[in-house]
């Protein structure tokens, strides 16, 4: 079997899988439950008058920092509990094409969560005109975002095989990537610390990069920070489990 396929194969079966469960559709009952209330009642949107889903996309951080660790905290950890994960790692996949297969999977199900907000769209395209370009690019830094906090709950989950200290962890690192550009905490920070040193400390934030989505801007420099937050957490999730597994 080629690694692609292998990929493919475990892939598919982990979003099989998840659409076995019925917490899967729990979960994308909540989400849409949520993204509705943020975009019409909490964000404002009537009071706004403007059609567009900047309400949406600006709690989609806060929305995603409980949501994708809820989501993803099973992805080793159930592994780790159940005692599979020495049968996965025994069978003929490299552990790098595991992990890639377990996060694509749980990656595309929050995509099509994503997806399923389609009536939201519409409803805003039937109220009034929206820059669809700009929505779009929104949905992409959506995806961006889940997809790094996913990798960030793909790491803990791979440190323990309790669900919930994943979850907790999961929810703790990715809360820190916010707070490194929260307005109101950089402001403070900015009190008694160089702009050089905010400056720097902004830029690990998803916030920073996120912001350029939100306003339509598909900048290479924030597609690469989403990549490389992704890219970090996968490969130290794999030096986690090639420890375990040398264990």
């Amino acid at each position: 079997m080629s690694y692609s396929a292998a990929v493919r194969t475990i892939a598919r079966r982990e979003l099989s899988a998840y659409f076995e469960s019925p917490v899967a559709y729990v979960f994308l009952v909540i989400f849409l439950l949520l993204a509705g209330f943020f975009t019409f009642t909490f964000g404002g949107f009537f009071e706004r008058g403007e059609a567009s889903l900047a309400a949406l996309f600006n709690w989609m951080p806060w929305l995603f920092l409980f949501l994708v660790p809820a989501a993803g905290m099973r992805l080793w950890s159930e592994e780790r509990r159940l005692g599979t994960i020495e049968l996965l790692l025994t069978m003929p996949v490299a552990p790098w094409q595991a992990i890639l297969g377990k996060f694509l999977a749980s990656w595309a199900f929050l995509v099509i969560a994503l997806a399923l907000t389609f009536p939201i769209l519409i409803t805003v395209n039937w109220l009034g005109d929206p820059d669809n370009g700009v929505i779009a690019s929104g949905y992409i830094g959506a995806a961006l975002l889940a997809g790094a906090y996913l990798a960030i709950s793909c790491m803990t989950s791979a440190l323990t095989r309790n669900q919930v200290i994943a979850f907790i962890l999961a929810v703790m690192l990715c809360l820190l990537l916010i707070l490194a550009g929260f307005s109101p905490l950089t402001d403070l920070f900015a009190r008694w610390a160089s702009p050089a040193l905010v400056e720097f400390v902004g830029k690990f934030s998803v916030l920073t990069h996120y912001d350029g989505f939100q306003k339509g801007v598909l900048d290479s420099r924030d597609l690469l920070y989403f990549l490389s937050v992704m890219a970090f957490a996968l490969f130290a999730t794999g030096v986690i489990i090639r420890a375990h597994r040398a264990g």
